[in-house]
């Protein structure tokens, strides 16, 4: 392989390693998953909590809350790439109240949450 004078092999692995992470369908990296909630309610969600199983709660960072009327994105983890498209939901208000569960399938397009 002819390499030209100011090119050293490394150089060209690092712009092929740019360019197809640069391509559609073939960036580096895993998927991120993404949904929409939606706080149609006259309380500030201050905690959002998931659950695959409806009896064991995680729950996701909303900073200082979804104020009424407001919508925030929010990303999965990683690590749950390879999880259920179904999960249970409850927001916590700023009142300390919590939503009934409400079970979403987050493998549905623009999933948006209301709450």
């Amino acid at each position: 392989m002819k390499l030209h004078k100011n090119l050293t092999p490394f150089t060209l692995i690092v712009s092929a390693v740019i360019a197809l992470a640069c391509l559609p369908g073939l960036a580096v990296g895993a998927e991120e998953y993404s949904f929409k909630v939606h706080n149609t309610t006259k309380e500030t969600i201050k905690k959002l909590l998931a659950s695959e199983d409806g009896k064991t709660f995680g729950f996701f960072d909303v900073g200082q809350g979804i104020k009424p009327g407001e919508k925030m994105t929010l990303v999965w983890d990683k690590s749950t790439n390879d999880g259920a498209c179904e999960h249970f939901f409850k927001a916590v208000y700023a009142d300390g109240e919590e939503s009934e569960a409400v079970k979403f399938d987050f493998c549905e397009e623009d999933l948006e949450l209301e709450f």
